[in-house]
């Protein structure tokens, strides 16, 4: 099955999508955005029974391109699996961090047998899969998710395409509640604007 991602060849792919981080970083912006919000609320919100169990969290980056969140969220001591459809997209992150667990594979369909603390979707995943599959990359990416387990999803807001309500009905359906919403990874206040983040709690 294909994606708006494959589909549109002017998007910056493999090594190209890398480097345009890489100057971003050169530059002193901080690249890491996401997987900071992603450590903080494990951190946050992951039951006292689970982190009494185990000492690190586990978390699927579902559409993890070339592995910038993936990478630095098992740097910070996670226990990361990463998964894309995209092969262009694996290669770098295959090359650049090859003790990590990459899968290649289509979100809609996701089936790998295990469970995870939390589930990040950055860098617009939500807005690159196949149109009207956004219900079923949910429900295989919430079925991922331990009872309490999060979800980080982010993606622009464009008139006529997906928004936080679809994001909210989609969720649902899945079993999950809306537990909080950003309009930055850095958790400035939601207003509605052209940019969205949403945590979710899969129901226990």
């Amino acid at each position: 099955m294909g994606s708006r991602w494959s589909d549109e060849s002017e998007v910056p792919r493999g090594a190209d999508y890398d480097a345009r981080f890489a100057r971003l970083a050169e530059q002193g912006v901080d690249v890491h955005g996401e997987a900071s919000l992603v450590d903080d609320l494990l951190r946050e919100h992951l039951p006292a029974a689970a982190t009494a169990v185990r000492s690190v969290a586990s978390v699927l980056d579902a559409g993890c391109g070339t592995g910038r969140v993936a990478m630095e969220l098992a740097r910070r001591g996670h226990d990361v699996v990463g998964v894309d459809l995209d092969p262009a997209m694996l290669a770098p992150a295959r090359a650049n961090a090859p003790e990590l667990d990459w899968r290649e594979g289509d979100l809609a369909h996701l089936d790998l047998g295990r469970t995870f603390d939390a589930v990040v979707l950055a860098g617009n995943v939500l807005i690159f899969v196949t149109p009207g599959t956004e219900r079923a990359v949910m429900a295989a990416v919430a079925a991922h998710l331990v009872p309490g387990g999060l979800l980080v999803a982010g993606f622009q807001v464009r008139a006529g395409g997906y928004d936080p309500a679809r994001l909210d009905a989609d969720a649902a359906a899945a079993g999950l509640d809306l537990v909080d919403r950003w309009s930055t990874w850095d958790r400035q206040p939601w207003v509605a604007g052209d940019y969205q983040v949403s945590l979710h709690r899969r129901r226990a």
